[in-house]
């Protein structure tokens, strides 16, 4: 059969419209057709064009999540950071099971950014643990292009196109069990500013973050929060899966036991809407976000459910 490459298919997302943006994660009902994006806590604005991520004392931070999901490709956020103690700009990728890809920015640290990775929620060993990368000029007033390049066997860190780091799959083998601590699931993407200076954080998180959050701070009294803000994103899956042409796929699946070591993904065509005739969310069906069972689907960026079949 006839195979349609998933590297066919290039997304960019801007924020000037934001009408593609759910800002009530609870009301989502799994059509991703609908919407790009779902603020799954905090608050959004419109920035002259750009999408401002807000952090108050109250509101916890925000986080953005895409409505589909991306196995292997490369991701590339253009981006402003915070510049306070104890705020954290990221942009990341996250599964349903915690494998994860990061660019974290801490603090104050406006001429830095960090790149980890984990694997179903596992902390890093010395060999993938986070590494801090220098930017070439001030993240907080000045936009600049991170980049996540996953591919199946290497995944790539670039900032402004220019390559800081790579890590080989095969460099995160166990020797002792043979497993991979390497991403391998699909994954959402997700941006965020969150407060880790905060009563409550480990001591370890609010060092690393550069102390506890100044609420005094002149920044936050005269706008009234903290904030990041996002220019776009652009995703490009890597065509390492083909799709059968002219086929009704519209999720992925896990096949198998999900929490595997490696867990078998599978194309299905099942629902991804939760308003089916069996009630208000119809009869769930996988994953989770907003505390509710649900299925993605595929659009021009693939997504996947977390369905155990």
């Amino acid at each position: 059969m006839t195979a349609r490459l998933l590297a066919d298919y290039l997304v960019q997302y801007t924020f000037s419209d934001q009408s593609r943006i759910l800002t009530n994660s609870t009301l989502f009902d799994g059509n991703s057709t609908k919407y790009d994006w779902v603020v799954d806590k905090g608050n959004v604005i419109n920035d002259n064009g750009d999408l401002a991520m807000l952090l108050t004392q109250t509101n916890g931070g925000t986080r953005l999540s895409s409505t589909k999901y991306v196995h292997y490709g490369t991701i590339t956020a253009n981006l402003k950071t915070g510049r306070w103690g104890g705020v954290v700009t990221a942009f990341i990728t996250m599964s349903d099971i915690r494998d994860e890809i990061d660019w974290e920015f801490p603090g104050a640290k406006t001429t830095e950014a960090q790149s980890n990775i984990f694997w179903q929620g596992v902390i890093p060993t010395t060999t993938t643990d986070g590494k801090t990368h220098t930017v070439s000029s001030d993240t907080f007033s000045n936009f600049h292009d991170y980049t996540i390049d996953w591919q199946p066997d290497t995944l790539t860190f670039s900032i402004d196109n220019q390559v800081v780091r790579t890590i080989k799959k095969s460099d995160t083998i166990n020797a002792t069990t043979g497993v991979a601590s390497f991403p391998t699931t699909p994954s959402r993407v997700q941006l965020s500013i969150w407060p880790a200076g905060i009563d409550g954080s480990p001591k370890g998180t609010v060092d690393w973050a550069g102390g506890m959050i100044n609420w005094d701070d002149p920044d936050y009294k005269s706008a009234g929060h903290f904030y990041a803000i996002v220019h776009s994103v652009s995703v490009k899956c890597t065509g390492a899966q083909p799709v059968p042409a002219n086929s009704n796929i519209t999720s992925y699946v896990y096949g198998g036991n999900r929490l595997d070591v490696n867990p078998t993904i599978l194309y299905s065509n099942r629902s991804t809407l939760l308003n089916a005739a069996s009630g208000r969310f119809g009869t769930p069906v996988v994953g989770s976000l907003g505390g509710m069972l649900m299925a993605l689907g595929l659009g021009a960026v693939l997504s996947v459910n977390a369905l155990l079949l």
